[in-house]
């Protein structure tokens, strides 16, 4: 396999870090004790160079003091500070761009996925030449029935817009090789949904199962606008239907529009004019409607059009720990990229 191969080398090719587990934390000061006393023995472990790249997403709380206290007698941990608040996806962008591992595993901080399916995730790479592993949800019994109704909604719209390569209850829990990394970093999108950008790619995949576990502690931060956003992205992002259901609306409101008037005609000339004001009136409705669910289709996409335009970076890095220390007084320049986002 292509990618396989390039995940075999690829340990040599990115020096002494084998492993990096990128986690983007937005106010997690409540769960982060308990998330470093799993994480921390599950990856010393594994006998390997590692490094966990924490991504703060301009946390508010204490989750910025916390990580640096955990830093001092976790030489591993590594601290990547986001300017602003820039969104999970961008904070997740922002640890993949910097991560220097063959392997890099995504992970949130909340522990609804267990860490100790990293080892695993690993193991199963390494043993079949896999590029990408996804954790998948086979029992999502923690989470709250209106939850599992949405996630399971969001996955067969997906499914059926992007194809059956997205997994079903897969989320942001994954292994990816530095070739599909890599590959990550080379594509253009400015609004990435990474659970539909990652099976597009066509790496060799595996997948491990796991019981998604309730939030020990802290609030989610995925709310119903946050859902409701992603489904749009994910939409959007990777699919036109959207504007073809608007051309069929428009199409349906066109014969609805020759019924009323042929009704409003007949209307007229049996001078029943009067008694036609109901259906009058409900058409009006209906054809403004839908015009205005088509404007804001086109809008969507008007939208990202423009985002892309503007090109600018989905997120600024204010420090990173594993960054140079200049020499001499030197300001450091940061690394940048073709659509940098540092």
């Amino acid at each position: 396999m292509r990618g396989g191969r390039v995940a075999e080398t690829s340990d040599t090719v990115a020096g002494a870090t084998v492993l990096s587990v990128v986690i983007p934390m937005f106010n997690e000061e409540e769960v982060l004790p308990a998330l470093v006393s799993r994480l921390r023995p599950v990856l010393a472990g594994l006998g390997t160079a590692y490094e966990v790249v924490a991504v703060d997403d301009g946390s508010t709380d204490r989750t910025a003091e916390l990580l640096a206290a955990f830093r001092l007698g976790w030489p591993e941990l590594r601290i990547i500070g986001l300017r602003r608040n820039s969104g999970h996806q961008a904070a997740l962008t922002a640890g993949l761009d910097r991560a220097l591992g063959a392997y890099v595993v995504s992970i949130d901080a909340d522990l609804q996925d267990p860490p100790e399916k990293i080892p695993e995730m690993l193991e199963l790479a390494r043993a079949e030449k896999l590029d990408i592993v996804y954790g998948i949800r086979a029992d999502r019994a923690s989470d709250t029935g209106f939850k599992r109704w949405t996630a399971g909604l969001y996955y067969r719209l997906v499914r059926r817009l992007a194809g059956p390569s997205v997994p079903a209850q897969a989320g942001d829990f994954r292994l990816l090789s530095r070739a599909a990394v890599d590959a990550l970093k080379e594509l253009p999108d400015q609004q990435r949904v990474y659970r539909l950008l990652v099976p597009w790619l066509g790496f060799p995949s595996g997948r491990v199962t796991y019981e998604r576990a309730p939030r020990p502690a802290g609030q989610s931060k995925y709310p119903l606008g946050r859902m409701i956003r992603l489904a749009v992205d994910s939409v959007t992002g990777f699919s036109a239907a959207p504007l073809r259901i608007a051309t069929w609306l428009g199409g349906f409101a066109f014969l609805v529009c020759l019924g009323l008037m042929g009704y409003t005609l007949s209307a007229h000339f049996l001078d029943h004019t009067v008694p036609g004001w109901t259906s009058l009136f409900t058409g009006v409705l209906f054809i403004g409607a839908v015009q205005l669910i088509c404007v804001g289709l086109l809008g969507e996409y008007v939208g990202r059009i423009y985002t892309a335009v503007q090109n600018r970076p989905t997120y600024f890095v204010g420090h990173d720990t594993a960054a140079q220390q200049p020499k001499g007084g030197e300001t450091p320049v940061p690394q940048q990229r073709s659509g940098s986002r540092t």
